[in-house]
Parts: structure tokens; C-alpha cells; sequence
């Protein structure tokens, strides 16, 4: 089972003066593929309140997923990547660039995405979009990598290895 948390973006969200959609199918989604929710918060677009809990529920937790919706764009106020990446060890941007990706067949305003996604111990953190759409596009998009990722992190299944290490 994957051990998943949930961190919504969103200065109004935090304030309680928007509901958290997008926050909502990601639940949805997780749970209909059997992960297990075991942290959600909403916060504010402020560095120390998105880095935070992401290095918490990595490092104390030991969640398998973290994702994250919402603070992507090119706003003043969208931090989201910025906080993320003060706390990753190890980038995975094909991840990232397959969301952008795909999302370009549907938008140009997808290439505007600037989520990241990363390692940090053995937890795996990704920045999706902060649209309950964007989100559910992107995970379908991902959802069937991620996770052979988590099992990999977890030592739980083989890595194919570089073409130099196969010897091609």
C-alpha cells in the first residue's frame, strides 16, 4: 500500500474562503488505487509553510508520495517549487516534463507549468497543478510510473538500469 499526504496551495484555501477541489481528486484518485491518505493540510503560498511539512512528512512520517497542487504558475506568489526544491536530494524531472507534456496536447499554457518533482529519502514529492482538471490530467498521465518508482525507492522491485549498464 502506498502511504500518501496531500498539500494544497492556496492563500484563499489557507483562509478558508475557497473550497479544495483539487485537493479532492486527488483523494479521490489515490484512494481509488488503493493508497492510503495519512496527511493533508491546506497552506499558504509562503516558502516555510509548503517546505515544512514536506520535509516533515518525508523525513518523520516516511510517506511513500507527497504530492502537491497549486503555487505552480508564474505568479508573485506561487513558491511551490521553489519550497520544494529546498528540500529535495534527488531531482525526477520526467516526471514533471511528462505533465507538461501531455499537457501541452490539451493547452498551450501548459509549457507555463513550473512543478518539479523529486526524492527526498525515500519519498517521492510531486508538484501538480493547482486546477482540479490540470490535476486529474496529470495523473493519469503519471500515475502508472509512480508507482514503480515508490517500489524502487522502497527497495521493493528491480531498476531496468542505464543502456550502458544493459551494454547498449
Amino acid at each position: 500500500m502506498i502511504r500518501a499526504g496531500i498539500l494544497t496551495v492556496s492563500d484563499k484555501g489557507s483562509r478558508g474562503e475557497r473550497e479544495d477541489r483539487s485537493g479532492e481528486v486527488i483523494r479521490r484518485i489515490l484512494e481509488g488505487i488503493g493508497a492510503e491518505v495519512v496527511r493533508y493540510a491546506i497552506v499558504a503560498d509562503e516558502i516555510p509553510l509548503i517546505r515544512d511539512p514536506l520535509r516533515d512528512w518525508a523525513d518523520r512520517d516516511g510517506l511513500d508520495l507527497i504530492l502537491t497542487t497549486g503555487g505552480t504558475g508564474f505568479s508573485a506568489r506561487d513558491v511551490t517549487p521553489e519550497a520544494t526544491a529546498q528540500i529535495l536530494e534527488r531531482l525526477a524531472p520526467g516526471i514533471s516534463e511528462a505533465i507538461r507534456a501531455d499537457g501541452r496536447k490539451k493547452t498551450p499554457h501548459a509549457i507555463l507549468s513550473r512543478g518539479t518533482s523529486g526524492i527526498r529519502g525515500k519519498t517521492l514529492i510531486v508538484n501538480l497543478p493547482g486546477s482540479p482538471r490540470g490535476v486529474e490530467e496529470s495523473l493519469e498521465i503519471v500515475l502508472p510510473a509512480l508507482r514503480h518508482g515508490i517500489e524502487i525507492l522502497r527497495g521493493d522491485a528491480r531498476e531496468c538500469g542505464s543502456a550502458v549498464e544493459r551494454g547498449g
